[in-house]
Protein backbone atom coordinates (compact mmCIF):
# COMPACT_ATOMS: atom_id res chain seq x y z
CA UNK A 1 0.00 0.00 0.00
CA UNK A 2 1.06 3.21 -0.86
CA UNK A 3 0.48 6.87 0.92
CA UNK A 4 -0.70 10.00 -0.84
CA UNK A 5 0.66 12.50 1.83
CA UNK A 6 -1.48 16.09 1.61
CA UNK A 7 0.52 17.86 4.41
CA UNK A 8 -1.48 21.18 4.43
CA UNK A 9 0.30 22.76 7.63
CA UNK A 10 3.67 25.32 7.53
CA UNK A 11 6.62 23.63 7.77
CA UNK A 12 7.58 26.43 10.68
CA UNK A 13 4.65 25.41 12.51
CA UNK A 14 4.96 22.12 12.73
CA UNK A 15 8.49 21.15 12.06
CA UNK A 16 8.05 17.78 13.47
CA UNK A 17 5.48 16.48 11.03
CA UNK A 18 7.76 17.48 8.19
CA UNK A 19 11.10 15.99 10.14
CA UNK A 20 8.51 12.37 10.37
CA UNK A 21 7.81 12.46 6.64
CA UNK A 22 10.93 13.33 5.26
CA UNK A 23 12.20 10.22 6.74
CA UNK A 24 9.51 8.13 6.29
CA UNK A 25 9.54 9.58 2.29
CA UNK A 26 10.39 6.63 0.77
CA UNK A 27 6.83 5.18 1.97
CA UNK A 28 5.09 7.24 0.07
CA UNK A 29 3.53 7.52 -3.26
CA UNK A 30 3.79 11.03 -3.15
CA UNK A 31 3.62 14.39 -0.74
CA UNK A 32 1.53 17.36 -2.09
CA UNK A 33 2.84 20.86 -1.50
CA UNK A 34 0.56 23.50 -0.87
CA UNK A 35 2.36 26.65 0.60
CA UNK A 36 -0.70 29.09 -0.20
CA UNK A 37 -3.63 26.96 -1.81
CA UNK A 38 -1.14 26.65 -4.82
CA UNK A 39 2.58 27.81 -4.91
CA UNK A 40 1.97 31.22 -4.01
CA UNK A 41 3.15 34.22 -5.12
CA UNK A 42 6.43 33.90 -4.09
CA UNK A 43 9.14 31.24 -2.91
CA UNK A 44 7.91 30.62 0.68
CA UNK A 45 11.76 29.25 1.76
CA UNK A 46 10.26 27.13 4.76
CA UNK A 47 8.70 24.52 1.91
CA UNK A 48 12.04 25.07 -0.53
CA UNK A 49 14.00 23.66 2.62
CA UNK A 50 11.33 21.33 3.28
CA UNK A 51 10.96 20.08 -0.77
CA UNK A 52 14.71 19.68 -0.97
CA UNK A 53 15.04 17.77 1.86
CA UNK A 54 12.18 15.60 0.74
CA UNK A 55 13.35 15.16 -2.68
CA UNK A 56 17.05 13.98 -1.45
CA UNK A 57 15.11 11.22 0.52
CA UNK A 58 13.43 9.96 -2.40
CA UNK A 59 9.75 11.29 -2.45
CA UNK A 60 7.90 12.53 -5.53
CA UNK A 61 6.67 16.02 -5.14
CA UNK A 62 2.99 16.90 -6.23
CA UNK A 63 2.59 20.64 -6.54
CA UNK A 64 -1.14 21.77 -5.06
CA UNK A 65 -3.13 23.60 -8.07
CA UNK A 66 -6.99 24.55 -7.75
CA UNK A 67 -8.83 23.95 -10.70
CA UNK A 68 -11.96 24.97 -8.98
CA UNK A 69 -14.08 22.24 -10.90
CA UNK A 70 -13.28 23.52 -14.46
CA UNK A 71 -14.15 27.17 -13.89
CA UNK A 72 -10.68 28.34 -13.51
CA UNK A 73 -9.05 29.95 -16.19
CA UNK A 74 -6.10 27.46 -17.59
CA UNK A 75 -3.42 29.60 -17.78
CA UNK A 76 -3.72 30.69 -14.07
CA UNK A 77 -3.41 26.67 -13.55
CA UNK A 78 -0.51 26.81 -15.93
CA UNK A 79 1.14 29.36 -14.42
CA UNK A 80 1.32 27.16 -10.68
CA UNK A 81 2.13 24.47 -12.45
CA UNK A 82 5.27 26.84 -13.43
CA UNK A 83 5.92 28.12 -10.10
CA UNK A 84 6.30 24.71 -8.33
CA UNK A 85 8.54 23.57 -11.32
CA UNK A 86 10.70 26.81 -10.28
CA UNK A 87 10.37 27.06 -6.76
CA UNK A 88 10.16 23.88 -5.52
CA UNK A 89 11.05 21.19 -8.39
CA UNK A 90 7.83 19.38 -8.31
CA UNK A 91 7.66 16.28 -10.55
CA UNK A 92 4.01 16.83 -10.78
CA UNK A 93 0.94 18.36 -10.07
CA UNK A 94 -2.07 17.48 -7.85
CA UNK A 95 -5.12 19.19 -9.27
CA UNK A 96 -8.01 19.50 -6.97
CA UNK A 97 -11.65 20.14 -7.03
CA UNK A 98 -11.73 18.03 -10.52
CA UNK A 99 -14.85 17.87 -12.35
CA UNK A 100 -15.75 14.53 -13.00
CA UNK A 101 -19.00 14.78 -15.12
CA UNK A 102 -19.26 13.58 -18.68
CA UNK A 103 -19.68 16.62 -20.50
CA UNK A 104 -16.79 18.12 -18.82
CA UNK A 105 -14.30 15.18 -19.60
CA UNK A 106 -13.16 16.99 -22.63
CA UNK A 107 -12.17 20.25 -20.87
CA UNK A 108 -10.18 17.91 -18.40
CA UNK A 109 -8.98 16.13 -21.07
CA UNK A 110 -7.38 19.06 -22.52
CA UNK A 111 -5.91 20.53 -19.05
CA UNK A 112 -4.48 17.14 -18.53
CA UNK A 113 -2.58 17.40 -21.72
CA UNK A 114 -1.40 20.98 -21.27
CA UNK A 115 0.27 20.31 -17.80
CA UNK A 116 2.06 17.68 -19.16
CA UNK A 117 3.38 19.50 -21.72
CA UNK A 118 4.71 21.82 -19.12
CA UNK A 119 6.59 18.98 -17.69
CA UNK A 120 4.44 17.49 -15.11
CA UNK A 121 5.88 14.07 -15.09
CA UNK A 122 3.00 12.88 -12.80
CA UNK A 123 -0.62 13.70 -12.53
CA UNK A 124 -2.95 13.31 -10.17
CA UNK A 125 -6.44 14.00 -10.78
CA UNK A 126 -8.69 15.02 -7.31
CA UNK A 127 -13.14 14.95 -8.17
CA UNK A 128 -13.48 13.41 -5.05
CA UNK A 129 -16.11 11.15 -5.56
CA UNK A 130 -15.84 8.24 -8.56
CA UNK A 131 -16.18 10.30 -11.99
CA UNK A 132 -17.91 9.50 -15.20
CA UNK A 133 -15.94 6.43 -17.02
CA UNK A 134 -12.55 7.83 -19.11
CA UNK A 135 -11.27 10.56 -16.32
CA UNK A 136 -9.18 7.97 -14.62
CA UNK A 137 -7.16 6.99 -18.10
CA UNK A 138 -6.36 10.59 -18.04
CA UNK A 139 -4.10 10.79 -14.85
CA UNK A 140 -1.26 8.61 -13.40
CA UNK A 141 -3.65 8.53 -10.12
CA UNK A 142 -7.35 9.53 -9.54
CA UNK A 143 -8.57 10.43 -6.08
CA UNK A 144 -12.24 9.03 -6.45
CA UNK A 145 -13.12 9.03 -2.67
CA UNK A 146 -12.30 11.82 -0.26
CA UNK A 147 -14.32 12.05 2.48
CA UNK A 148 -14.84 11.70 6.24
CA UNK A 149 -14.59 8.00 7.95
CA UNK A 150 -18.39 7.77 8.86
CA UNK A 151 -19.37 8.11 5.05
CA UNK A 152 -16.58 5.96 4.02
CA UNK A 153 -17.89 2.80 6.07
CA UNK A 154 -21.52 3.59 5.26
CA UNK A 155 -22.38 4.60 1.88
CA UNK A 156 -19.50 4.35 -0.12
CA UNK A 157 -20.32 2.30 -3.79
CA UNK A 158 -17.80 1.64 -6.62
CA UNK A 159 -18.83 1.61 -10.13
CA UNK A 160 -17.93 -1.05 -12.20
CA UNK A 161 -15.51 0.84 -14.39
CA UNK A 162 -13.48 1.45 -10.92
CA UNK A 163 -14.11 -2.27 -10.23
CA UNK A 164 -11.33 -2.87 -13.81
CA UNK A 165 -9.14 -0.11 -13.31
CA UNK A 166 -5.91 -1.07 -11.94
CA UNK A 167 -5.69 -0.19 -8.32
CA UNK A 168 -2.38 1.32 -8.16
CA UNK A 169 -4.10 4.42 -10.49
CA UNK A 170 -6.84 4.99 -7.59
CA UNK A 171 -6.77 6.29 -4.79
CA UNK A 172 -9.09 6.97 -1.76
CA UNK A 173 -8.23 10.27 1.40
CA UNK A 174 -10.33 9.25 4.25
CA UNK A 175 -10.53 11.88 7.09
CA UNK A 176 -11.84 11.83 10.76
CA UNK A 177 -10.16 8.49 11.27
CA UNK A 178 -10.04 7.31 14.67
CA UNK A 179 -6.68 6.20 15.33
CA UNK A 180 -6.80 3.20 16.17
CA UNK A 181 -8.50 2.24 12.86
CA UNK A 182 -5.88 3.75 10.65
CA UNK A 183 -4.79 0.32 9.74
CA UNK A 184 -8.32 -0.72 9.00
CA UNK A 185 -8.93 2.34 6.65
CA UNK A 186 -5.72 0.84 5.12
CA UNK A 187 -6.84 -2.34 4.62
CA UNK A 188 -10.63 -0.89 3.21
CA UNK A 189 -9.19 1.05 0.77
CA UNK A 190 -7.07 -2.10 -0.23
CA UNK A 191 -10.24 -4.24 -0.16
CA UNK A 192 -12.24 -1.40 -2.49
CA UNK A 193 -9.56 -1.65 -5.19
CA UNK A 194 -7.51 1.51 -4.21
CA UNK A 195 -3.71 0.57 -3.69
CA UNK A 196 -2.74 4.53 -2.93
CA UNK A 197 -4.36 6.04 0.44
CA UNK A 198 -4.26 8.71 3.05
CA UNK A 199 -6.40 7.82 5.96
CA UNK A 200 -5.60 11.14 8.62
CA UNK A 201 -7.12 11.43 11.92
CA UNK A 202 -7.93 15.11 11.17
CA UNK A 203 -10.98 17.08 10.61
CA UNK A 204 -12.63 19.67 8.93
CA UNK A 205 -11.78 22.46 8.33
CA UNK A 206 -8.52 21.11 7.49
CA UNK A 207 -8.08 17.77 8.32
CA UNK A 208 -4.70 17.03 6.32
CA UNK A 209 -2.64 19.53 9.32
CA UNK A 210 -1.54 16.59 10.29
CA UNK A 211 0.68 13.64 9.26
CA UNK A 212 -1.01 10.09 9.05
CA UNK A 213 -0.28 8.03 11.58
CA UNK A 214 -0.43 5.32 9.11
CA UNK A 215 2.95 6.59 7.34
CA UNK A 216 4.48 7.42 11.14
CA UNK A 217 3.73 3.83 12.93
CA UNK A 218 4.66 4.06 16.58
CA UNK A 219 6.95 7.33 16.61
CA UNK A 220 3.94 9.64 15.54
CA UNK A 221 3.75 11.71 18.62
CA UNK A 222 7.81 12.27 19.30
CA UNK A 223 9.93 14.77 17.60
CA UNK A 224 6.66 17.30 16.82
CA UNK A 225 7.57 20.69 17.62
CA UNK A 226 3.95 22.06 17.96
CA UNK A 227 0.35 20.58 17.73
CA UNK A 228 -1.09 21.16 14.18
Amino acid sequence: MSLLIPLYVHPAEDPGAWHRLIRAATRTYGVVLNPANGPGDGPDPAFTAAAGALRAAGARLLGYVDTDYGVRDRAEIADDVRRHQEWYAADGCFLDRVTATPDALPACRRLVRAVRRLGAGTVVLNPGVHPAPGYARLADLTVTFEGHWSTYVSAFSRPAWAARHPPERLCHLVYGVPEALVPLAVRTAHDRGAAVCGPVTGEPPNPWAQLTPALTGTDRGTDRGTEG
